[in-house]
């Protein structure tokens, strides 16, 4: 185990439902920014923010105090994906690598966008269906490069250090060889997702080719390159909440009381889960172009 813990505020499925993390000594962090980015030599840590096969589009809530994870909200409405025919819900685990930023005010030299003013995106392609707020261990495979309403969004590949057959992935070419048609529904997914709110397809970078392992650790680390300035000050973050409890030369660094006294003024943990929209099961079928 890791050490990491998450504690839930509210109920599941509202506006105010909110998971926090904790270290191995109980007290409350930052998931973004106190988190390690690796875990291991070569084995980056991953928060797990979706599960595989659910809806609720859940994120680290970037510009909130310790960076809970929170329901998407768009127009006032929690967000939950569409089930895009033959898919339901996510078909990884998704989540993100922490301490890592796309900056938005960097231009990419692939993809000619700027970052997405996120962490950068996960999807951990193991046999096990994780928990919303689980920390895991992954090995990275690969990387995708999304455009996403003209900003960079990159999509890295990774499989579960703890997953039964890990030992047999070692770069996209194994998911390639192992999981037929998985990368490409990847693609499909990715390019229509947004399809059932209106907007418009998707685009990529490297005409939705996959780049390899080595391609998608240098672009983790040039995410962590740029999470570290803006942790630092040296980026000015514009509403990013940088309170952490850990990073030592980040002028935002708090202490332990502090950050309990952020949750402790949230609502507590709720028995009864609200239950996600019934239309949130239905099926979208779309023509394909």
């Amino acid at each position: 185990m890791n050490g990491f813990s998450s504690e839930e505020r509210a109920a599941p499925f509202t506006l105010e439902y909110r998971i926090f993390f904790k270290n191995e000594k109980g007290q409350y962090i930052s998931p973004f920014h106190d988190i390690p980015i690796y875990a291991d030599k070569d084995v980056f840590n991953m928060v797990v923010e979706v599960p595989r096969w659910s809806n609720a589009k859940m994120e680290i809530a970037t510009k909130d105090p310790l960076n809970p994870i929170k329901q998407d909200v768009k127009k006032g409405k929690l967000r939950y994906v569409a089930n895009l025919f033959p898919y339901k819900g996510y078909i990884w685990n998704y989540g993100a690598i922490p301490q890592t930023w796309e900056d938005p005010g960097h231009n990419d030299k692939h993809t000619g966008c700027c970052g997405d003013n996120d962490p950068i995106d996960v999807c951990e392609i193991g046999s096990k269906v994780c928990a919303r707020g689980e920390v895991i261990k992954v090995k990275v495979l690969g990387i995708l490069a999304m455009i996403d309403e003209g900003e960079t969004d990159w999509k890295v590949i990774a499989i579960n250090v703890d997953d039964p057959d890990a030992a047999n992935y070692n770069g996209i070419n194994d998911v390639k060889r192992l999981k037929p048609g998985y990368l490409e529904a990847t693609v499909d997914w990715f390019r229509r997702y947004k399809v059932p709110d209106g907007k418009p397809e998707n685009q990529f970078s490297f005409n939705a080719e996959f780049k390899d392992k080595d391609f998608a650790i240098d672009t983790i680390k040039s995410t962590h390159d740029y999470w570290r300035a803006l942790v630092t000050k040296k980026t000015d973050g514009k509403g990013i909440s940088c309170m952490n409890t850990t990073v030592s030369e980040s002028p935002f660094r708090c202490d332990p009381d502090a950050a309990k006294a952020i949750v402790d003024a949230l609502p507590p943990p709720c028995e009864s889960a609200c239950t996600p929209p019934a239309d949130v099961d239905k099926w979208f079928h779309h023509q394909k172009n």
